[in-house]
């Protein structure tokens, strides 16, 4: 299905993921607060919450939460920002199990990504506060 956004808004939106990719939370906030919806996604299904936490980005991350970024978004790979954060070994997943990220959601979860990269640190956060 061919995207019927102008030109225009489609090259902002790019600009506005590519923002959240390198980590220009300074900018990306002033667009945020200015009225772009926090939980866009991309084509793939990528918020800016999650595509943050995979660039391993936390100071992001932080900024998104606190202007009500949604947790619980699996993009179209089964992916979390929770699970992208774990798997970038990234200070970004304490702050998401902070505000509450579902350790088991997403295909694969988490959890099952820290298994997977035998990454015990991060395992250890995540059933820490699973059991909380």
């Amino acid at each position: 299905m061919a995207d019927e956004r102008d030109p225009g808004e489609l090259a902002f939106t790019h600009r506005m993921f590519d923002l959240a990719r390198k980590g220009d939370v300074e900018r990306l906030a002033e667009h945020i607060d200015g009225g772009l919806p926090v939980n866009i996604t991309n084509h793939a299904g990528d918020t800016l919450l999650i595509l943050a936490a995979y660039y391993d980005h936390p100071e992001t991350v932080r900024a998104l939460l606190e202007r009500g970024a949604d947790t619980s978004y699996v993009n179209e790979r089964g992916q979390t920002a929770l699970a992208a954060a774990v798997f970038r070994r990234s200070g970004a997943a304490a702050l998401l199990v902070a505000a509450g990220a579902d350790p088991d959601l997403g295909s694969p979860s988490a959890v099952a990504t820290a298994r997977f990269f035998d990454l015990p640190d991060m395992l250890a956060l995540l059933e820490r506060n699973r059991s909380a």
